[in-house]
């Protein structure tokens, strides 16, 4: 059985707002190799969306773009990619499912099936599988800033504290850090 894995930006303050953080070439390659480490991606509806409407440009060269963020798109381009939505039921980006019936049977369904895991990058979605005490570890990588505004991580969607266990914590040239949390209990 894979594991489910919440990976994101985080701000100091908890904002996860994706026009936030430091996107440079080591940012991207963070997230390449934290996705080549896992056998799919699971977003929601809007994240799936923003995506879509950007990296396949880039892996068909349709974008500009450094060859870090390149390499991210064309990686992704090959990725299994699954939404959960339900006002949506047509992804037409190459390798994209639609999640349906209940969200912790498809999602656990999901993990059984995936042996190197699932990397989930949707705020929302994140807690509430987290709620669902379906995520089992947490690939955050912090930028060194304070924004101010939201949205924040969880939003006050865990109806309690969830204590967690450092793996890992890893300071980047630019400033951010990446730490690995699992669940603690």
């Amino acid at each position: 059985m894979g594991r489910l894995t919440f990976g994101i930006n985080v701000m100091l303050d908890g904002c996860v707002d994706h026009r936030e953080g430091i996107a440079d070439d080591e940012t991207h390659a963070h997230f390449t190799r934290l996705m080549d480490e896992c056998g799919a991606m699971l977003w929601g509806r809007t994240t799936y969306e923003m995506m879509e409407s950007y990296w396949p440009l880039v892996a068909r060269g349709e974008v500009e773009a450094p060859p870090a963020m390149r390499e991210w798109a064309l990686k992704l381009e090959t990725k299994p990619k699954y939404v959960v939505s339900t006002t949506r039921s047509d992804f037409p980006w190459t390798g994209s499912h639609h999640v349906v019936g209940d969200l912790r049977t498809a999602v656990q369904e999901l993990k059984d099936r995936t042996p190197d895991g699932v990397l989930v990058g949707s705020g929302k979605l994140a807690a509430e599988l987290d709620r669902l005490d379906l995520v089992d570890e947490y690939r955050f990588l912090v930028h060194p800033m304070i924004t101010g505004h939201g949205p924040t991580l969880y939003q006050g969607m865990l109806p309690s504290t969830r204590r967690l266990d450092l793996i890992s914590a890893e300071p980047l040239q630019n400033g951010a850090l990446a730490v690995h949390y699992q669940r603690a209990d």
